[in-house]
């Protein structure tokens, strides 16, 4: 499996902790950042605030994004990821509550590689994350660097 790092950009402290768990669960081993807002989630991907220090060549293997988040949405996170060249191929998956046909829509309109709504069941998050990992850190190939 990839050993990239997972960026998971969740502001919601149980559904961050429910996906960590259901990871952990599925025995997917990588390193898992939580950036908890929308600048955050830049700043790590772009190494600059807190992130400063981070290595501009070692992208995430995989973002897992909520699209409600403080400061910064979901929506203009992936934006600003598809229109940097340091990014644009990075796979984005969409892991929302929002079951809204706009946010959906607009979501693949930007770019995003998946979209996949966060099941209210317990059994059926691990389950969802477990095929979302599975798939996008095993099976997925990923754009050459």
């Amino acid at each position: 499996m990839n050993k990239g790092v997972i960026l998971l950009v969740e502001d919601n402290p149980d559904d961050e902790e429910l996906t960590l768990h259901a990871l952990e669960q599925n025995r997917i081993g990588n390193e898992v950042v939580v950036a908890h807002d929308g600048v955050q989630a830049l700043d790590y991907l772009f190494c600059t605030g807190a992130w400063a220090d981070r290595k501009p060549c070692d992208p995430p293997a995989l973002v897992l994004l909520d699209l409600n988040l403080p400061k910064l949405d979901g929506l203009e996170v992936l934006q600003r990821v598809r229109a940097d060249e340091r990014t644009h191929l990075l796979p984005v998956v969409i892991l929302t509550s929002s079951n809204e046909d706009e946010d959906r829509l607009r979501g693949y309109t930007l770019g995003a590689n998946s979209y996949v709504r966060k099941p209210v069941d317990f059994d059926e998050f691990v389950r969802a994350a477990g095929q979302v990992g599975m798939y996008w850190l095993l099976l997925n190939q990923p754009a050459p660097d």
